[in-house]
């Protein structure tokens, strides 16, 4: 297991990473679907804090994989089944979703998480012995993430409320501090291309799970209206802006924003907040939906801003970490002005076509403007 030649020509993702993520389709789904009936319960803090709670487990574990992925990839037996023991934990995990959720029990979560993280510690030490002069980093990251599940196990200890979510807090922001440790003094090679099909496959994931879940609910909630009207309305919108934050995504050459470590760092840790927004929008339709059918209480205003939210979240993320410095004065005012539009969506008289009419906006201007060639886009932080 040697380190991967970062300038490899035409390296695409394995057919061991697209398999990967396909159980990320469990786990973002349930945690999706979890959100949702907390907002429609009007229970926000308590679904809102669980959802970023769990989804970072989600978001890390994949990120972590795939950037070590990048690097040092063999394709093997071993390393195969290192993965699939990987995928095992995702499973478990997505498989306490709901108690974490309702009850704030997170031992199956962790549990699953720790599996995960554990396989992950095997996969450096076996780096570790092919390594060669990046040996420190890769023994930096698998004490580093050892000593977190300490601290992951301890947090079980911990009972639901104000101090459990200060301890996860802290315990994330260990993890997240772990590659900065690993890597402040010698970085592990990472293929730019490679590595951004990755997060844009992992978007369309997250972006495939509104749509599934959003037909889903449209069908159940076309059984108890008498007018298609509604429906009709929200699944134009479910479409249109689909549509469009995956055009918006896909925009900018997202390889221009990881040429350094620590624009790597902004442009993987800010994709915990698009890839979260974007599963969180499909929640938002269905709490729409669940007005509409009478089985949520929510305002008209209180459920668009479900829808809203994550949308304008997504807009601005994907416009920081990889529009901003690739787009002119134009692009660059339309994307956040726009970004801004819809958030003050639900407090208008028309919301779902304003919301809809805004997203088809910023689509034209970006095809009218494509992205600008520069050289100074590959410099600095």
């Amino acid at each position: 297991m040697r380190p991967r030649d970062p300038s490899q020509p035409h390296r695409a993702a394995s057919s061991l990473e697209l398999f990967f993520d396909l159980v990320f389709v469990v786990s973002v789904s349930i945690a999706s679907a979890q959100l949702h009936h907390a907002l429609s319960h009007a229970d926000f803090l308590h679904g809102i804090t669980s959802y970023a709670m769990v989804f970072f487990a989600i978001w890390w574990a994949w990120m972590n994989f795939t950037w070590f992925a990048t690097s040092f990839d063999t394709d093997d037996w071993l390393y195969r089944v290192t993965t699939i023991v990987q995928m095992g934990g995702v499973l478990v995990l997505a498989a306490g979703l709901p108690a974490a959720f309702e009850h704030g029990d997170f031992t199956v979560p962790v549990l699953g998480y720790i599996v995960m993280r554990v396989a992950m510690i095997a996969q450096w030490l076996r780096a570790t012995r092919g390594a060669g002069e990046l040996r420190t980093a890769t023994r930096r990251y698998a004490f580093g993430i050892a000593g977190v599940q300490v601290l992951w196990v301890l947090f079980l200890l911990i009972p639901a409320g104000p101090a459990q979510i200060a301890a996860f807090i802290v315990c994330a922001l260990i993890e997240v501090g772990v590659p900065v440790f690993a890597e402040h003094r010698r970085q592990t090679p990472w293929h730019p291309h490679h590595i951004t099909e990755r997060y844009g496959l992992f978007t369309l994931i997250v972006l495939g799970e509104s749509l599934l879940a959003s037909a889903n609910a449209i069908i159940d909630a076309s059984h108890e209206l008498e007018s298609f009207a509604p429906l009709i309305s929200i699944s134009v919108l479910t479409l249109v802006v689909t549509a469009s934050l995956w055009w918006v995504y896909f925009w900018p050459p997202h390889h221009r924003a990881i040429t350094t470590f620590a624009r790597s760092l902004r442009y993987g840790y800010i994709h915990y907040f698009v890839f979260a927004a974007a599963a969180a929008f499909s929640a938002g339709i269905e709490v729409e939906l669940d007005v509409l059918t009478g089985k949520s209480h929510l305002s008209s205003v209180v459920a668009s801003f479900t829808v809203t939210i994550p949308i304008a979240l997504f807009l601005l993320g994907v416009w920081w970490i990889a529009i901003r410095e690739n787009a002119d004065a134009v692009v660059n005012t339309v994307v956040p002005v726009g970004a801004g539009l819809v958030l003050l969506d639900p407090v208008l008289p028309i919301p779902v076509a304003i919301t809809a009419l805004v997203m088809v906006v910023i689509v034209v201007v970006l095809v009218l403007r494509p992205p600008v060639t520069r050289e100074s886009t590959n410099q600095g932080a």
